[in-house]
């Protein structure tokens, strides 16, 4: 038999498990770009949803292939009016955009570094054992990533990141630092 969908096909694989298949065939695409043109945010995950709301109730559409294109495509717009109400529910994300940040007040870092000196920084981080410093030196004096810090080390990112915690836990156990650690 054809992959075509007929009444005639409809009728003679009503039971035929491969019914959903030429449905899925025959409407899917179909589904995917009346859904993308109603502006569902994931469109493809809809139309999966779709297709698994008409799966189980194949075998009760009545009105042949009209009748069943009409069902799959209620379900289709049902499933558009959720994901909109959805989307209108959600609140808005927004980009950050550093240049229209209008905020006066300075970051933790420039609050710090206000507080201590360039020496005063080189001398705690002379207390740490050599990794520990070299990873704080990349991590926050170069500005690398765990994943460019790890590669310039020939480590793995997770050693560099227990590096870091390691050393930043021995930091803030120094007397010199709690002077400027606020309670």
């Amino acid at each position: 038999m054809s992959d075509a969908l007929t009444d005639d096909v409809l009728r003679a694989r009503a039971r035929d498990p491969e019914l959903f298949s030429i449905v899925y065939r025959t409407y899917a695409s179909q589904v995917l770009g009346y859904l993308t043109a109603r502006g569902v945010e994931d469109a493809e995950a809809v139309m999966q949803e779709v297709f698994l709301a008409v799966l189980p109730r194949l075998q009760t559409v009545t009105g042949g292939v009209a009748g069943l294109r009409t069902f799959v495509f209620s379900v289709a717009h049902a499933r558009m009016v959720d994901d909109h109400r959805r989307q209108r529910r959600a609140p808005v994300a927004l980009p950050f955009e550093p240049d229209l940040d209008g905020r006066e007040e300075s970051s933790a870092e420039d609050e710090v570094l206000q507080r201590i000196s360039p020496r005063e920084v080189a001398d705690l981080l002379n207390e740490l054992p050599a990794e520990q410093r070299e990873v704080l030196s990349l991590r926050l004096v170069a500005g690398l990533t765990v994943d460019q810090a790890a590669a310039v080390m020939g480590k793995s990112a997770g050693a560099i990141k227990q590096l870091q915690r390691r050393a930043l836990i021995r930091l803030r156990e120094q007397a010199a630092v709690k002077e400027y650690v606020a309670p």
